[in-house]
């Protein structure tokens, strides 16, 4: 059952984390797992902020080989597979296709860029073929695969991945990586930790922090209500609000800092018929997906732009969508227009500060910094990628050790989370399965419970016999029995978290339906509270 409440001030717990995105819900698991008694407050939803505005990728990061980040590439490519195994039921295998055109020139800025002009002033503007094939040879390799298939190259003419582009490009390689659905991601992780023994408190905002006999005493609001909790030692995971914790909130001397870069996506209709991705090189030095979304989708993204203020909330701008259509349109048949948009957002990538002369170089890597000035210790957490948030919590329970005695050592690699007790490539066995058991569900309504919920999905279905049996029709197959599930085990407060966070329904719902699943849930949260009283 999940947490509602503190429940004592006076308990001295190991831990105390701010901020419950993925980084700070990973080390959560992790920290519950190795014997810590571990308190996570969260001043919103979970994945309320970046962690649900990522480009929904487990990934190497082919392009930051490029800026020679080899480690970073090669601890994120081993961790794919990794990850695939522990969750196969909101993360899989998508193969991605480069189309090449040996006439494109580029205005890149990268390491390898200014090597190759000095050595080959010819190539300036260029990434020649023997260079991305370098590339993706060392992007098979790195890591170690053992899933995931080796890069291949595609004759585009008369095949599906070439029948949407412009018949300029004759060839494409097709490489590997995976898909994931980040904001339940957290979800889970949160859900395995408080089953571990943490406790998850959402909507719960540290106010401030001091030091008294060596123990931190951490003022957090819920509503209306003020609460002290005590812990021995702090994690500031507060993504973009990192600096803003370091400074306004604890109130240490530190000269570390976040860069804040804004990262922003549009989602079109289906543009194309398969279900592979699209790697796209833009003349400007960049790269963008183009990624099938949602079974009746396609996301674009993303861009890379400085963000001044955390507070101050990212949305894709117009010259950002438009950006993103004008880049897709160099590759698409049929260009991409802004009419064609139903759907963006946009997060801020919480950067380390190390004075990368633009947003785009700036290092996606992480970096853990234990600060004692205080008189107890708080480690500050900076920077990260969604798929290395499992290294990022061990790198972390690496520094906790050295202040908090652990009950054993790495744990988390290969351990599934919540309903992905399944094989790595079982979600089609699944899904016919549960169609053959509930024979109401329509192929999308099961492919779509299975990829939120894996076996978990049997006990939101229950003992149902038709769809009425599962209780109010919110529309797009949410039901009443899903909708008491996501607020009992989930976290789930209010419609956007349901529509936009633990699923994206909201691509599919009326304003109407919203409202009136708004409203039910408004309902069943006060007649729960005034039942508990």
């Amino acid at each position: 059952m999940q947490s509602t409440g503190i429940s004592s001030t006076a308990e001295v717990h190991d831990l105390l984390i701010i901020g419950g995105g993925i980084n700070g819900c990973g080390i959560a698991r992790d920290a519950a797992g190795r014997g810590l008694s571990v308190v996570l407050a969260e001043k919103g939803d979970l994945a309320g902020a970046t962690s649900s505005a990522s480009t929904k990728l487990f990934h190497g990061g082919l392009r930051y080989l490029e800026y020679f980040e080899f480690r970073l590439v090669r601890e994120a490519l081993v961790e794919r597979e990794t990850l695939l195994r522990a969750m196969p039921h909101i993360s899989w295998p998508m193969r991605f296709v480069l189309p090449y055109h040996p006439d494109m020139r580029f205005e890149s800025d990268t390491p390898t860029s200014r090597l190759l002009s000095r050595i080959m002033p010819w190539m300036k503007g260029r990434r020649p073929a023997w260079l991305i094939r370098l590339g993706l040879f060392l992007y098979d390799t790195l890591g170690g695969r053992q899933i995931l298939p080796a890069t291949t190259t595609l004759a585009l003419a008369g095949r599906a991945e070439g029948a949407p582009l412009q018949e300029r490009f004759a060839k494409a390689y097709e490489y590997s990586d995976c898909w994931v659905e980040d904001s339940r991601l957290v979800v889970l992780n949160a859900r395995d930790a408080e089953a571990r023994g943490a406790t998850i408190l959402t909507h719960s905002a540290v106010i401030s922090a001091e030091v008294k006999d060596g123990i931190w005493s951490v003022t957090v609001a819920q509503g209306d209500k003020r609460h002290v909790l005590r812990a021995r030692m702090l994690v500031n995971a507060a993504g973009p609000w990192a600096g803003e914790v370091i400074h306004a909130k604890l109130r240490l001397n530190s000269q570390e800092n976040v860069r804040l870069v804004r990262g922003s996506h549009i989602v079109t209709r289906k543009l194309y018929d398969h279900d592979k991705c699209y790697f796209f090189q833009g003349t400007d030095g960049r790269i963008i997906f183009a990624i099938p979304y949602e079974q009746d989708f396609t996301l674009i993204g993303t861009t890379d732009a400085e963000h001044d203020d955390p507070n101050r909330a990212p949305v894709c701008t117009e010259a950002e969508r438009d950006y993103l259509c004008a880049f897709a349109s160099q590759y698409f048949k049929r260009p991409v227009t802004p009419e064609d948009v139903v759907w963006s957002y946009s997060g801020v990538r919480p950067l380390y500060d190390d004075g990368a002369s633009s947003a785009t170089a700036a290092t996606r890597d992480y970096t853990l910094k234990i600060d004692r000035s205080a008189g107890a210790p708080v480690l500050n957490i900076f920077g990260g990628k969604i798929t290395t948030y499992r290294r990022l919590a061990e790198s972390a329970l690496e520094q906790i050790g050295s202040v908090l005695p652990l009950a054993k050592g790495p744990w988390t690699a290969g351990v599934t989370l919540p309903g992905g007790d399944f094989p790595h490539d079982g979600q089609p066995a699944l899904a016919r399965a549960l169609r053959s058991d509930f024979p109401f569900l329509s192929e999308f309504w099961a492919r779509r419970l299975v990829r939120a919920y894996g076996t978990e999905a049997r006990q939101i279905l229950g003992d149902a016999v038709t769809a009425a049996d599962l209780g109010q029709d919110f529309g797009a197959t949410l039901t009443e029995a899903e909708v008491r599930w996501l607020m009992a085990q989930e976290y789930a407060r209010s419609a956007e978290d349901v529509l936009w966070r633990r699923s994206k329904l909201g691509l599919r719902v009326t304003e109407d339906q919203a409202r009136a699943l708004d409203d039910w849930m408004t309902t069943h949260a006060t007649l729960s509270a005034r039942a508990a009283e």
